[in-house]
């Protein structure tokens, strides 16, 4: 993850300030490459730290309380739109909330190779009677 995003990162110039049409189509295409790079394993990712108990319901409530946090993205942005250029403001966007995933994502812990269900108990021997 925090690969991805470092070289999202790196695509944000020719993402937000490329003046040729050939070089933008380029770093929008690097751009959701890296994107997708680092977001598309967050399902696994927080799968992995829920609990057996809440596992079903907390990889959604994350997503919820992401959703709920990056609907204001688009307001934020429009004002420092008011400011600067709109390429300004997209890059200082997009770099902002890179650079966070990756302080998150490098501060947070992982649970690789974690086997689900090892610390409940067998839930079958309730259901079925012997």
């Amino acid at each position: 993850m925090i690969a991805a995003l470092l070289c999202a990162l790196m695509a944000i110039p020719l993402w937000a300030f490329s003046p040729w049409l050939a070089l933008l189509v380029t770093g929008g295409f690097l751009m959701q490459f890296m994107v997708q790079g680092a977001w598309g394993i967050i399902p696994a990712h927080l799968s992995e730290l829920s609990p057996d108990s809440v596992r079903g319901f907390l990889p959604g409530f994350a997503y919820q309380c992401g959703v709920l946090m990056a609907g204001s993205i688009a307001y934020i942005e429009a004002l420092f739109a008011q400011r600067m250029s709109y390429a300004v403001a997209m890059a200082l966007t997009a770099a902002t909330v890179f650079t966070g995933a990756i302080l998150i994502t490098a501060l947070g812990r992982e649970q690789h190779g974690i086997h689900f269900g090892a610390q409940s108990p067998d839930l079958t021997a309730e259901l079925v009677p012997e």
